[in-house]
């Protein structure tokens, strides 16, 4: 900030460094501690293959164990990262994975990350995943595949891909053939076109909703 001198200066007084008038504003507070990295972690890879790559791209996220004061521990993401053969999207791609994974080691609630990767749609036109979801974009399912993490974790509410849910997508392939999920109705629950019908009941292959409970 400038400050006009309107005046003559005729003296002049310098500050110490225990003045509180000027410590108070030069004060950093800071939101939360970072994580630190212990030298071994835990953490899971998957697979993402688009129509539009013939490439796979694997996420990699690993995370850190929290001990609470009651002596219970649970799982926290730490860091991502993402690899892929195909360098198109090499730049972004690593800046995507540092700011996701500063945001893992800031702490706090993660979990917005989700609704905002998800809410990323490209330009050019989204593609169907395998079992008929739609997707808007890479980095929504980017971000689908961060959310399955957190629900594995306990950090988010949400079903993941049961056993139950795997053995039916096989029940269909055998008894409706290998495209069963490509010809599959849409679902009304999650959106994905995976609705087939198994044993005079309808079921969704994609989030496991089914008429017959």
């Amino acid at each position: 900030m400038n400050i006009k001198i309107e005046h003559k200066i005729t003296g002049y007084e310098v500050k110490k460094a225990d003045d509180t008038s000027s410590n108070e504003d030069a004060k950093v507070h800071q939101i939360a501690p970072l994580l630190e990295r212990d030298d071994i972690l835990e953490g899971s890879t998957y697979k993402i293959k688009t129509p539009h790559s013939e490439h796979a791209m694997y996420i990699t996220i690993n995370d850190v164990i929290i001990e609470e004061p009651d002596g219970s521990t649970h799982r926290r993401p730490f860091e991502v990262f993402i690899n892929s053969k195909n360098m198109e999207h090499f730049m972004w791609i690593v800046a995507l994975t540092r700011i996701t994974s500063a945001i893992f080691r800031k702490g706090g609630d993660v979990t917005f990350l989700v609704e905002e990767l998800k809410a990323v749609f490209d330009p050019r036109g989204g593609y169907y995943k395998r079992g008929g979801k739609y997707m808007p974009s890479i980095v929504a399912e980017i971000g689908e595949v961060i959310q399955q993490h957190l629900i594995s974790i306990g950090m988010m509410e949400g079903q993941l891909n049961s056993a139950e849910l795997v053995a039916k997508r096989h029940e269909a392939q055998e008894k409706l053939g290998s495209d069963a999920i490509a010809k599959g109705n849409q679902c009304d629950k999650c959106g994905a076109m995976a609705v087939v019908r198994l044993d005079n009941c309808n079921c969704c292959l994609e989030c496991g909703d089914s008429k017959c409970g």
